[in-house]
């Protein structure tokens, strides 16, 4: 059996953990693993990889977007995301500053602490449903600026199924991502 190629970032994280970006294998671990520690891991959770390889094989790889493609997301995400932003803030109960529309290499959204939101305009290629659950999310973090469960409650009150939509993501988001020109 052939090793598993990757790569590995180190940080200060207290554990190992595998992610899927840009159609490249990251394992991602604290400073002071050893390489051997780092190769057993990848070793144990190999049936997991090997089925992400053979689910990116049927999918193929989608080809990076034209610069028309991009310039036409950006648009389109600069007409439907204030929109989404102005329809859910009363029902979060929050107020934000500007809405920012880019095209990030990780993130799908932010929010500052002064309440501007950002946005990645490759959500244009995803389900509504996604659109929306990000818009939510955001809007949510002005009120908790945290991952808790006190901020997925939030999330849940205004999006009782806000976990299909998450799921999609994190099935589908790399390889939107991915087609993002270099």
């Amino acid at each position: 059996m052939a090793p598993l190629e990757y790569r590995v970032i180190r940080s200060s994280r207290k554990t190992l953990c595998l992610q899927w970006k840009n159609n490249e294998l990251l394992v991602r671990a604290p400073k002071r693993t050893s390489e051997e520690t780092i190769a057993k891991f990848v070793e144990r959770h190999r049936d997991w990889v090997e089925k992400r390889l053979q689910k990116k094989d049927a999918q193929g790889v989608p080809p990076p977007l034209t610069e028309a493609e991009l310039e036409a997301l950006y648009r389109r995400a600069r007409e439907v995301l204030p929109k989404r932003v102005a329809y859910f803030a009363p029902l979060v109960g929050v107020t934000y500053g500007r809405v920012t529309v880019r095209c990030q290499k990780t993130k799908w959204g932010s929010c500052s602490g002064k309440g501007n939101l950002n946005f990645n305009c490759l959500l244009m290629l995803t389900p509504s449903e996604v659109i929306d659950y990000l818009v939510v999310h955001e809007l949510c973090h002005r009120k908790e600026m945290n991952h808790s469960s006190r901020f997925y409650r939030l999330v849940e009150r205004v999006l009782p199924n806000y976990r299909a939509p998450r799921k999609w993501l994190k099935e589908h988001g790399g390889s939107i991502i991915g087609r993002r020109p270099q």
